[in-house]
């Protein structure tokens, strides 16, 4: 197995691939409600619908650190967490088509960051990616771990909601 085929089997298993582990990030959302998605374990904490778009949002800077592409504009206003479901919804807004429209950008951002790390020379990974002080390896794994973090952060909101 080539070094990118390995990094490639981490986002996959951290993401969503059959993994020793237990559930992947997107195997954690599987079956997720948009109003179990907006449930908050209490004022200030993030829900399980903030942590998946955070995961996006990661997902997408991890790939413009990795092709030195200035990075344009993730879909949704702001960085890092996002406030979810938006405060408007609710009034006239379809929270399911909300929830899945935010799933959909979480697996699009996959599928993204996939394909540049499917696309990276073995001999650059250990480089720093373009204007970081970080490996393209370092990066690629750290999305990797970063989704299997959020995954049990899922988990453990899905068991206090009951």
């Amino acid at each position: 197995m080539s070094r990118v085929d390995e990094l490639l089997a981490w986002i996959d298993e951290g993401f969503d691939r059959k993994a020793w582990h237990g559930p992947t990030l997107r195997g954690a959302l599987r079956g997720v409600t948009a109003g179990d998605a907006a449930w908050r374990p209490g004022p200030g904490r993030h829900n399980i619908w903030e942590i998946a778009v955070h995961a996006a949002y990661w997902k997408y800077t991890v790939t413009a650190r990795l092709t030195g592409a200035p990075r344009g504009r993730f879909p949704l206003k702001g960085s890092n967490w996002f406030v979810r479901p938006e405060p408007a919804a609710g009034r006239g807004t379809d929270l399911t088509v909300a929830w899945r429209h935010d799933l959909a950008l979480l697996d699009d951002e996959h599928r993204r960051l996939r394909e540049v790390v499917a696309a990276l020379e073995p001999a650059g990974l250990d480089a720093p990616a373009p204007g970081s002080a970080y490996t393209r390896a370092y990066l690629v794994r750290g999305v990797a771990s970063h989704d299997l973090y959020h995954a049990g952060q899922v988990q453990l909101l899905k068991r206090l909601a009951r």
